[in-house]
């Protein structure tokens, strides 16, 4: 199997895979006792978790394991151009979702059984919106052989 390097990559490809990296190290740091704050607070899922990933962001184990997830899509999307550009736009359009309903739930029911708080919400409309626009702006050019983002 040949190695990968990064000038074999499209532009889209590396905002992939730089979005779905990032979203493995939030996954896994919200395990990490200190750099989640009350950590003994983590719960499985509910508004009754109060563990904040950098003693702000609401996280739960499910949160986490979203994390992760989103992560191992985003590294696997990047492997192709139409794959990462979903990914993006995709993702993205979840994220804006998800900021949505954290406007409009009762942040104390069992609504928020993500859990959401309001620096979860404007990290949601920023990581929706630069998702969105990475998938665009990445795209928007071609080389010669009609790959996306690649030499621009």
């Amino acid at each position: 199997m040949q190695a990968l390097r990064l000038g074999d990559r499209s532009k889209v490809e590396l905002a992939a895979a730089a979005v779905g990296a990032t979203f493995l190290l939030v996954g896994i740091l919200g395990f990490i006792p200190g750099i989640t704050g009350n950590f003994d607070q983590l719960k499985l899922a509910g508004n009754e978790s109060d563990a904040k990933l950098l003693g702000l962001f609401k996280v739960s184990v499910l949160h986490n394991i979203v994390h992760l997830l989103f992560g191992v899509v985003g590294l696997a999307a990047s492997r192709s151009g139409a794959a990462a550009k979903a990914f993006l736009l995709g993702g993205g359009l979840v994220y804006l979702g998800l900021w949505l309903y954290g406007l409009v739930i009762d942040k104390d029911s069992t609504a928020n059984f993500v859990p959401v708080n309001t620096a979860d919400n404007w990290l949601h409309l920023g990581l929706g919106a630069a998702m969105i626009a990475a998938g665009l702006v990445t795209t928007k050019y071609s080389d010669a052989r009609g790959r996306p983002g690649v030499g621009t």
